[in-house]
């Protein structure tokens, strides 16, 4: 058994500076929407909220590094890349737009939705720790393929799509940073190859973003505002004062503790996939309990296994580089430093690794799968693709100050828009994904009785609303034709298990001697 060492790596400058951005990112979009859209007073989000955000994601890191370190003790082995921490992303806007901006629309106070905000985030985190204890048994009853399709779906639309198009929208320098990308991480023979490739984009893509004006002083002058000292308190109190009035508000917080809790059994088994055998309830239950304590210092938001290890890793990544990320997570809200950063650094410079990302991951779904079930990867993607076409429409049509409701989806639908379908199939996206996949799966294998619980079980999803409808709740709208629809593919199911059974029988007879 070798001494456990935190070494830093060539490759973790560049994972360092991918995972950082994208939480980054994610840091700087809660506080905007939180100040900006909800109107939560500014000190109220820099001095409790985001501290505690932060102090989450460097707890879940520590905990990450700390199963890197023990796996490469433990196997000798010196190639052992750490999971990535960050927050979970749909739980920001989840968060945010129903159960703070309700709340504090209605009551004017802000304290008493951050409260149940509070609430919210402790069951997400419940239904994490709770779940770690049979994450191990799920991972290993649902197909590999299907775990993996359901996370490239995740990778590309979720994590790559929108830093694609904002590479777009910034030619002169992300294009750059792309074939940078292409030729170092993809290619075999690198470009500069003294200069570790993330510091290379770094250097690249800032330089050409300042040359091209897309950066300027007056930005960081400004940015120096928000510069101060915000150390995380404790706010138990707060939580407790919201238990008895949260219950309206948790709903949501059921389907989307399912989907964090699916994320993280896919990113988990990416990761086995890639060859680093982490322990799912280890890895569940650090991240409950990261979110537990987040909650109970006011952040109303929980962490997760954060996408991407196999891009990561890919890169040449370490253990070092989810630890520097989870403190970069801490500093930045405890002094202020976000706006700042991004001032100096420009987004157009980074989002290009997580394109790399997106596509290293659903590459990796690829690698891992038979022939046979590659069907499979196709299939469980059009949730996703639903999931993202059906926010941008709804972001479009709300910045335009309207709605489906209003415009009418007979008025869509006669313009080649078909909204209900597309509600249907991106709403509840990360559980229609891997339901679909287990589906299309054990009908491509030939395993019906396992196709017929899985339909079951997307019937039973669908009469409570946590696929197929914009909110949960008990067969509601259009629900109950969902859940006839499953049960009828259930049925087919069981008939072709009957006629299998029969044709078996029937070959296993003896043919008697005439």
């Amino acid at each position: 058994m070798k001494s456990m060492k935190l070494e830093w790596k060539r490759g973790d400058w560049a994972a360092y500076f991918g995972l950082m951005t994208n939480n980054l990112t994610n840091l700087l979009t809660m506080m905007g929407l939180l100040i900006f859209v909800v109107g939560i007073p500014k000190e109220i989000v820099y001095g409790r909220i985001a501290p505690a955000f932060g102090l989450a994601v460097l707890v879940a890191s520590i905990c990450y590094a700390w199963f890197g370190l023990q796996m490469a003790r433990q196997t000798g082995r010196s190639d052992v890349t750490a999971l990535p921490s960050g927050p979970s992303a749909p739980s920001i806007f989840t968060v945010t737009f129903l159960v703070l901006m309700p709340v504090y629309q209605q009551t004017g106070d802000a304290d008493f939705a951050i409260q149940i905000g509070l609430v919210w985030c402790f069951v997400e985190a419940m239904i994490l720790a709770g779940g770690s204890f049979l994450g191990e048994t799920i991972r290993k009853m649902i197909p590999r393929t299907v775990l993996l399709s359901c996370l490239s779906g995740l990778g590309l639309l979720l994590l790559a799509m929108n830093p694609m198009l904002q590479a777009f929208e910034a030619p002169t320098v992300s294009f750059i940073v792309l074939l940078l990308i292409f030729i170092n991480w993809f290619g075999k023979k690198p470009i500069f190859a003294r200069i570790p490739t993330g510091l290379l984009l770094l250097i690249a893509g800032t330089a050409l973003a300042w040359i091209s004006g897309l950066q300027s002083p007056e930005a960081i002058k400004a940015s120096m505002s928000s510069f101060g000292f915000n150390p995380p308190e404790v706010h138990i109190d707060s939580f407790m004062q919201g238990l008895p009035h949260a219950l309206p508000y948790l709903a949501s917080a059921v389907p989307l503790g399912l989907a964090n809790y699916i994320f993280d059994l896919e990113n988990i088994e990416s990761a086995h996939a890639a060859g680093d055998e982490y322990p799912t309830r280890k890895v569940m239950l650090a991240n409950g309990l990261s979110s537990m304590l987040g909650c109970l210092m006011g952040n109303p938001f929980p962490v997760t296994v954060y996408v991407g290890h196999a891009g990561w890793k890919a890169m040449g990544a370490s253990i070092g580089y989810t630890l520097a990320s989870g403190v970069t997570m801490f500093i930045v809200p405890l002094f202020g430093l976000g706006a700042f950063m991004l001032a100096i650094i420009p987004m157009t410079a980074i989002v290009p690794i997580l394109v790399f990302i997106g596509v290293v991951t659903a590459n990796q779904v690829v690698r891992e799968t038979p022939k046979v079930e590659v069907p499979v990867i196709f299939i469980c993607l059009f949730p996703w693709i639903a999931n993202w076409a059906l926010t941008m429409m709804n972001s479009v049509m709300g910045a335009a100050g309207t709605s489906a409701a209003k415009i009418g989806t007979d008025v869509l639908h006669s313009k080649g828009i078909y909204y209900e379908g597309l509600m249907h199939l991106g709403n509840g996206a990360p559980l229609a994904s891997m339901l679909w996949g287990c589906i299309a799966i054990f009908a491509i294998v030939n395993k019906p009785l396992r196709g017929a619980v899985a339909a079951a079980v997307g019937a039973l999803l669908a009469l409570f609303g946590v696929i197929h409808a914009p909110v949960v709740g008990f067969a509601e709208g259009s629900s109950l034709t969902f859940v006839l629809a499953y049960l009828m593919m259930s049925g087919m199911f069981v008939v072709k298990h009957v006629l299998d059974s029969r044709e078996e029988a029937r070959a296993a007879t003896p043919i008697s001697e005439a």
